[in-house]
């Protein structure tokens, strides 16, 4: 055994003096062969975990909403304006004499009624009607890598914050106003920023008044007086970014 360790030290040795007599610049081979030696050391969920939308195999029409929420803030975000869809003749503009539009409304599919919500109007800032979307469900379901693939799908830097580690609701104010307010610093290539709050339902009540304060802020227009206008800093502007929450317990 002894042998053994002491053979064991001289390769050691050997191999690190021949790593340190080389170029202190690696070549990209040396930096390929490096991220394939760290593949195979990571583990399996962040080694196979989806990088793209078509790579998610989590449920689609699930996907589908939170990409079409997401593109509804392009308006506000990038300065996109709202694609304006055409009016599809369907069997709602001649119903059938025998049945009541009251009853024809009762029997819209969750697919539909879901579709309705997010063809919603947008607000007066063009904001979309719903500031902040909550994925539930055991955990190993899939719902924060969904939200960093969505997040970067539509163009967004992904900024993940964990409620139940900020247990302070003055930190978690000033968290959430720094990923919503500021933009990320990325050099030319820099991306606006969509916060993911993740662990929601184990952040304390005074957490949730301030997220809700955040999301309910309205910018009061035509504010004339100097200490109003101060005040309105101090608490900060419209949330102008989405907003992701995740939890295991609805």
């Amino acid at each position: 055994r002894r042998h053994v360790l002491e053979a064991s030290q001289q390769l050691t040795e050997i191999i690190n003096s021949e790593t340190s007599a080389e170029s202190p610049e690696p070549s990209e081979e040396a930096e390929l062969a490096n991220e394939e030696e760290s593949a195979l050391h990571c583990l399996w969920v962040d080694k196979f975990t989806p990088r793209r939308y078509m790579e998610l195999l989590s449920d689609d029409y699930t996907n589908r909403c939170l990409l079409k929420w997401l593109k509804l803030w392009d308006t506000v975000v990038f300065g996109k304006e709202k694609a304006v869809k055409k009016a599809k003749p369907s069997a709602e503009a001649h119903p059938p004499f025998n049945q009541p539009k009251e009853q024809q409304n009762k029997w819209k599919t969750k697919v539909q009624l879901t579709e309705e919500v997010l063809e919603a109007e947008l607000d007066q800032h063009k904001r979309p009607k719903y500031k902040v979307a909550l994925l539930c469900g055991p955990p190993g379901l899939g719902k924060t890598t969904l939200a960093h693939v969505i997040a970067k799908h539509a163009g967004y830097n992904a900024v993940e914050m964990n409620a139940s580690d900020d247990r302070s609701p003055e930190v978690f104010k000033t968290r959430i106003e720094a990923a919503t307010q500021m933009k990320s610093v990325l050099g030319a290539n820099e991306k606006p920023n969509c916060l993911i709050i993740d662990e929601i339902d184990g952040a304390p009540a005074a957490s949730i008044n301030v997220l809700l304060n955040v999301i309910h802020r309205k910018d009061v227009e035509g504010e004339a007086a100097a200490g109003a206008g101060r005040r309105r800093r101090r608490e900060g502007g419209l949330l102008l970014r989405p907003i992701i929450c995740i939890c295991n317990d609805q």
